[in-house]
């Protein structure tokens, strides 16, 4: 109990100011399916962005285009539910595939190489007040800082960092091979963040060779707050 209060103290002071902190990696999420015939170029884009390291590119593959005679072998309903939140919150119509996501406040369609690239330089030089985020072992801190009105929820989200070959054998991309880079593999709510310092424990992950992203972000879909990448 000492140790886990001496952390959280930690984390308060360095909110506070008495340390100074980088800014948070972007995060590009972009929104694809294995059926999909017009994602190629854009998961072609994502995997090359996905190597600067000042960028966390994730890979969300989703289920609904999965009637046309071909099941994402990648995908999970709350992938697509995650999409809909930020359709309902970015104005978006009606979900769609590629779409890519900058740190949950802007939206494009992920075939816009350029607007894609323009969405992260701005991201980059935001302004940004992020929580503390520390990893311990298997557990997370997460600092003091501003919640949204209507609350922050803790993520933790794990993806394959390799690239990976799909040969897609039904529908409309029947006999390509359909290739993604950092797709997503987990996605569990580890918590509610009230602004206040917190230490949350962290599930052991499903399958090995998997690397590990914590978000905080604004509920339903809100803003990104903070991100930390495990070592």
């Amino acid at each position: 109990m000492i140790r886990r209060s001496l952390l959280v103290g930690s984390l308060a002071l360095a909110a506070a100011g008495g340390v100074a902190r980088a800014a948070p990696p972007v995060v590009l999420e972009l929104f694809t399916a294995q059926g999909c015939a017009s994602c190629g170029d854009a998961n072609a884009h994502v995997a090359k962005l996905a190597s600067d390291k000042g960028v966390v590119a994730l890979t969300w593959s989703v289920d609904y285009w999965d009637y046309l005679g071909w099941k994402d072998t990648f995908a999970k309903p709350e992938f697509a539910d995650r999409q809909r939140a930020y359709a309902a919150k970015l104005g978006v119509a009606e979900v769609y595939t590629p779409q890519v996501v900058v740190d949950g406040r802007e939206q494009t369609p992920g075939v816009k190489d350029d607007e894609v690239e323009r969405l992260v330089r701005e991201a980059r030089h935001a302004p940004f007040d992020p929580p503390q985020m520390r990893f311990r072992g298997q557990r997370i801190a997460v600092g003091s800082g501003h919640r949204p009105p209507d609350g922050a929820e803790i993520w933790l989200v794990r993806y394959d960092p390799r690239e990976q070959d799909i040969e897609v054998k039904d529908g409309d991309n029947r006999g390509h091979t359909v290739v993604e880079r950092n797709v997503v593999v987990e996605l569990e709510r580890l918590g509610a963040w009230r602004g206040r310092p917190v230490l949350l424990s962290l599930p052991a992950p499903t399958q090995p060779g998997l690397d590990t992203v914590v978000i905080v972000q604004a509920a339903h879909g809100g803003p990104i707050l903070g991100v930390a990448e495990a070592p």
